[in-house]
């Protein structure tokens, strides 16, 4: 009992506080909570608890809702050809990076996997921070097909480390392209609906709510898809994804209804996540030789790809956004730490690559948004001086 007071009032703590002393370190407020859960987690203040473990998962899974309502769909489909060909193209640079990498320092075939992952996750933090910025803009647009594209390679990745190329990873693929087949008849079926009968949308999410239908229908909608994918065996964070984006998709008139969402989450259930992954980082695991230069290698090669890979949009965006854009999606910290720990527990990779994966999360996330704040502070000076 004395465990849990513990545990509670740390948290408590270090959510109140985290934001503090990230201005005063003048640092982004996640790294903070992911440091600070790991030191108190190392010091037994911040520790494996039921509860905990599922306030922090339903943090994770808050996340990806937050990053979906990002995504307005019917916008998504009308982007241009020409920047939909960028996109692929800039996967397809993705994945040959980190095949070509694989190869050349003989590691493992998960490491094709792991490398070129996407999550938007924390580029919906980037949002909050700065604004819609025309970078920030075509990374969610980017970043939506990427994720997309991760969580369904990391769907068909854990069905294959958990039950082998057989029956079991087949029924797991046919379950995903009927999701899929379903969410995309939902998707034209409530268009239809919404086109024939344009007031639904308004008596589903009127303008003058005084009873919060707009977050009842929201939360209605998020459960809903994480109880499909939990029948289904299917990545929880997929559903949570898709839920998000029902909402900036069908119900544009509620413009502030995304921002409400965020910062119930991020007041209370996302730095939950954040701290929940410091405290699974044992800092006993520095002392294991090579381990930092794995990650730092591991953390540099990731950065540099996208870094590389995004210089596909330099003609949309110029040669700062472009830079920006290409470091916002080098920090998959939700699903890389998914995926090694999946890896992790099938055997595909060993104690001291685990733990350098996990490490290589943090520091990706800590210098990321770092470099990220100042140039795009050097880019507002910059703009401020040519006005």
């Amino acid at each position: 009992m004395n465990d849990n007071i513990t545990l509670i009032m740390t948290i408590s703590l270090i959510i109140i506080f985290s934001p503090f002393l990230a201005k005063f370190l003048r640092l982004p407020t996640t790294p903070i909570e992911i440091i600070l859960g790991s030191l108190f987690g190392y010091v037994g203040f911040v520790h494996g608890a039921h509860l905990f473990d599922i306030v922090a998962e339903f943090g994770f899974l808050y996340l990806m809702f937050i990053a979906g309502t990002e995504i307005n769909l019917k916008k998504l489909l009308n982007t241009s050809s020409i920047i939909m060909k960028k996109v692929f193209v800039y996967l397809i640079f993705l994945y040959a990076f980190s095949i070509l990498f694989a190869i050349q320092f003989s590691l493992g075939k998960i490491f094709m996997v792991l490398l070129p992952l996407i999550s938007v996750a924390l580029v919906a933090t980037l949002s909050k921070e700065y604004g819609k910025t025309p970078w920030l803009s075509m990374s969610m647009t980017v970043g939506g097909i990427g994720e997309v594209a991760s969580i369904l390679i990391l769907t068909i990745t854990s069905a294959t480390l958990s039950s082998g190329v057989g029956l079991g990873l087949f029924q797991t693929i046919m379950s995903l392209l009927a999701f899929l087949l379903f969410m995309f008849l939902l998707f034209r079926c409530i268009q239809l609906v919404f086109w024939w009968f344009p007031k639904v949308s308004l008596v589903l999410m009127p303008h003058k709510d005084n009873k919060e239908q707009d977050i009842r229908l929201s939360m209605g909608i998020f459960f809903l898809l994480i109880a499909v994918m939990l029948y289904l065996h299917l990545e929880l964070a997929f559903g949570a994804f898709l839920a998000g984006i029902f909402i900036p998709t069908f119900f544009e008139h509620k413009h502030e209804l995304p921002e409400k969402l965020a910062s119930y989450g991020f007041g209370f259930l996302i730095p939950i996540f954040f701290i929940h992954i410091g405290s699974s980082f044992n800092l006993d695991a520095l002392l294991i030789q090579g381990l930092i230069q794995k990650a730092l290698i591991i953390t540099l090669v990731m950065i540099v790809m996208r870094l590389l890979a995004s210089l596909v949009f330099i003609k949309e965006l110029g040669l700062v956004n472009t830079v920006l854009m290409g470091l916002s999606h080098s920090m998959p910290l939700t699903l890389l730490i998914a995926m090694a720990t999946l890896a992790f527990n099938a055997n595909s990779i060993d104690n001291l690559h685990y733990y350098a994966f996990i490490l290589a999360a943090l520091f990706q996330v800590i210098s990321v948004m770092i470099v990220i704040k100042i140039i795009h502070r050097y880019k507002i000076e910059k703009e401020l001086k040519e006005t």
